[in-house]
């Protein structure tokens, strides 16, 4: 099979609208949570979030292109557009167009334009409604309007998995060039899911915080941790064969190595008990990447502030890794995105590379009384500098999907 590698990232999150701003802040402990303003939350138990803040369309688009793009399909455009400059590629030129695919995940799709849809249509009945609601709503239009933003007319497919969605639309991407079915993937995942109905729905179900404190809101490993805070944004990845990159003499922050997905089969919500299905996808993403468990020198965790989801990610890694577990430093970056659903595996796979291109592993901030049944090494609150050659990013989603991946410094 064909290596892979990345050679060009972007990101649109609310510590920053690029990659630049984003890893400044991630590196330094420095939150993207605020209060959350794109609703009255009045009647909301929530009231904090990491919003998108300035984001210039122009810079991406056509102004009269934006009414007929939900944001999430926006977010994703972004990125991509961020991705591929930073990657040196000139599609149709490069690399040809039918050689270049994309593969994009969201676990909400767009929601947003969705509620103002439905409003309409209980005001106005369906003449109301505005003639390109539909393809504003549905999910692929993330991957398919990169598409046409770009000229990619490879593979063209979208992952909904929930909060996996985003390492699921990577790993398959990643798949896609071993193949041999094409040269150059754009992937990643996007959300934008800071609406009433998307706020409203964690509510109902008790999984979200409701401390009104955004410096605090978020704090995974912590044993005052009361949920998950919700963010917004996009990370697209160009995911290309090795071949492709040496012959562009492209930039490569790594290889990706490793992707395993595989179900809990348990319940809707919860993890399995110990992690089951995330230890599963950790040894088969380890086997996959023909490095031994030893090798791995930092894990970015799932890590989403909930009780649960927190205590079995900590027992799986040490099921997993054994006494090793105790000496791998592991940090949970949404403490500082939010948790950004299905935009979050492809942000936290960005976080990955730059770990292993910059040696600085970003902290677990808000952790100051950290829960005993998370007694692993978080780095709490102050970030870290560690030579790191090999990094091990979890995503699980709701519906029992657990999903890793695993990157690894570029060696020809």
């Amino acid at each position: 099979m064909k290596r892979v590698v990345v050679s060009g990232i972007g990101a649109v999150t609310g510590m920053g609208n690029n990659v630049e701003l984003t890893w400044e802040a991630a590196r330094k402990g420095v939150s993207g949570i605020g209060k959350l303003t794109r609703f009255d939350t009045t009647n909301f138990s929530a009231k904090v979030a990491s919003e998108v803040k300035d984001f210039s369309l122009s810079d991406y688009m056509k102004v009269n292109e934006r009414h007929r793009i939900d944001r999430f399909a926006q977010y994703a455009i972004a990125s991509s557009i961020m991705a591929v400059k930073d990657a040196g590629v000139e599609i149709g030129k490069t690399v040809p167009h039918d050689r270049v695919g994309v593969w994009f995940g969201t676990a909400i799709g767009g929601i947003e334009s969705f509620e103002e849809s439905y409003t309409s249509l209980q005001e106005g009945g369906y003449q109301a409604l505005y003639p390109f609601a539909t393809t504003m709503v549905i999910s692929n239009m993330a991957s398919s309007q990169v598409a046409i933003a770009l000229k990619a007319k490879g593979v063209n497919n979208c992952t909904v998995l929930s909060c996996a969605s985003g390492s699921n639309a990577i790993g398959d991407a990643m798949r896609v060039i071993q193949r041999g079915e094409a040269d150059l993937m754009i992937a990643g995942g996007t959300e934008a899911s800071l609406t009433p109905l998307g706020i409203g729905a964690f509510c109902a179900m008790g999984a979200i915080s409701t401390n009104s404190d955004p410096s605090s809101a978020c704090r995974p490993f912590d044993s005052k941790r009361d949920g998950l805070v919700m963010g917004e944004g996009a990370g697209a990845l160009v995911l290309e064969s090795l071949e492709s990159a040496l012959k562009r003499n492209a930039p490569i922050y790594g290889e990706i190595v490793g992707y395993s997905t595989v179900a809990d089969a348990y319940h809707i919500t919860s993890p399995a008990p110990g992690g089951e299905g995330c230890v599963r996808a950790m040894n088969i993403a380890i086997e996959q990447s023909g490095f031994a468990k030893e090798d791995i020198d930092y894990i970015n965790a799932h890590g989403t502030s909930t009780v649960y989801n927190d205590k079995f990610e900590t027992e799986a890694i040490k099921e997993c890794f054994g006494e090793g577990a105790y000496n791998i430093p592991i940090s949970s970056t949404k403490s500082m995105t939010g948790h950004m659903m299905g935009a979050a595996g492809a942000i936290e796979a960005i976080f990955s590379l730059l770990v292993i291109k910059t040696g600085e592993i970003p902290p677990t901030i808000n952790l100051y009384n950290q829960d005993p049944e998370c007694d692993l090494d978080y780095v709490p609150n102050v970030g870290r500098k560690k030579k790191v050659d090999t990094v091990l990013s979890n995503a699980l989603g709701f519906g029992g999907h657990n999903t890793t991946l695993v990157f690894t410094r570029f060696k020809e």
